[in-house]
């Protein structure tokens, strides 16, 4: 099968979430023989800004952890039509601009020789509902969606069964444990737009000093007022990472911490992050402030320990530093949950079995 994937970057993980999972999953793909490729828009910003800091040498992680993958820029003046010749499958990620969305959608609606599939990893459905519905998607065949409750908005707009959740997950051939001298704690992730800076306070910065824990931070978009904070907190703050650095990163501490956004924790429950399925499968022990599990995932005090509270945070931090014995349980028992259930071959596998039940008809009107 020929898979084409439209994303706003394979290249660049500069705050770009969903390049982890599409790296991981299109990896599995290829390694069930399947020809695919990564279409990104030349120019395109998380790239540009990665170049920007980093130059060439900031794509030097990725290319080195995966060599079989397989991306081509496009630009405006690019003929859809050829690109998508041959296809079988064409996915199309959230982050793309609504004319090619559409586009692709109505050279979809013409023919029946592939399938087309849109598919969302984000809170806009419910942040920003009308920067979703400014999508023309009456030419698709489906939706992929990244959790139960984004499956539920796209089922209230019309899409009944043609709605899939797709959970992200980790690529288990790269995040995997490393040996190393463990000590503090690690956060990696961007400070973005606000959504957490309380959440970050009372479940990360705060306890860690408060246990006497060292907290080393990386990831992009903070502010001068995210540094300042993490100034006042003892917090060494590190910059930009590359995901495909993550495991090394990981093996040098003794735990991790999951903050969730705001909008999964009130209006999109029961979506982890990535971190948390990349973390589990490095063998990290996890920490996490409060978020609802409704979709039974995980294993809650087994994979990882929940914190209600800042003091409760604390006395787990505490409690990972101090008992080995612990440490070893939640690693166990997190490695077991990922490599069952959430790698991203069982998503492979998962998307091959909602396109064999697809058969390419055409396309019924979606309001």
């Amino acid at each position: 099968m020929k898979i084409l994937y439209f994303t706003h970057s394979l290249l660049s993980c500069w705050n770009h979430g969903n390049a982890h999972f599409l790296r991981g999953v299109l990896r599995e793909l290829a390694a069930m023989g399947h020809d695919v490729l990564a279409l990104e828009p030349e120019g395109n910003w998380s790239l540009a800004n990665l170049l920007s800091d980093h130059g060439e040498e900031g794509l030097a992680a990725y290319r080195q952890a995966y060599p079989e993958l397989r991306a081509q820029g496009y630009g405006m003046k690019d003929d859809l039509v050829a690109l998508v010749d041959g296809a079988d499958l064409v996915i199309v990620h959230e982050w793309n601009e609504p004319s090619l969305v559409g586009a692709l959608g109505l050279i979809r609606a013409g023919r029946s020789d592939f399938t087309l599939l849109f598919h969302d990893t984000h809170h806009r459905a419910v942040s920003d509902p009308d920067a979703i519905r400014a999508f023309d998607l009456s030419g698709y065949d489906g939706v992929l969606a990244f959790g139960e409750a984004l499956s539920e908005v796209y089922r209230s707009w019309g899409w009944g069964e043609r709605v899939w959740t797709w959970h992200e997950a980790a690529d288990i051939r790269h995040f995997r444990p490393l040996p190393g001298e463990k000590s503090g704690l690690v956060w990696i992730g961007n400070w973005g737009d606000g959504e957490r800076t309380a959440e970050l306070e009372d479940y990360l910065f705060r306890p860690a000093r408060q246990a006497k824990l060292p907290l080393d931070i990386y990831g992009v978009r903070y502010p001068q007022e995210a540094l300042a904070t993490l100034e006042r907190y003892g917090v060494a703050y590190h910059g930009w990472a590359p995901n495909a650095a993550a495991p090394a990163i990981f093996a040098r501490h003794l735990a991790t911490v999951h903050v969730p956004r705001r909008y999964y924790t009130q209006l999109l429950p029961g979506i982890p992050t990535i971190r948390v399925f990349e973390a589990l499968a490095c063998g990290i022990p996890l920490l996490s402030a409060p978020w609802d599990d409704s979709e039974g995932l995980f294993r809650p005090g087994e994979d990882f320990l929940f914190a209600r509270t800042g003091d409760e945070m604390k006395g787990h931090m505490r409690a990972i530093s101090e008992d080995a014995d612990l440490r070893a349980s939640l690693v166990r028992n997190g490695l077991e949950t990922i490599r069952s259930r959430h790698s991203c071959a069982h998503r492979a596998q998962q998307l091959m079995d909602i396109t064999a039940s697809l058969d390419a008809q055409p396309i019924r009107s979606v309001a």
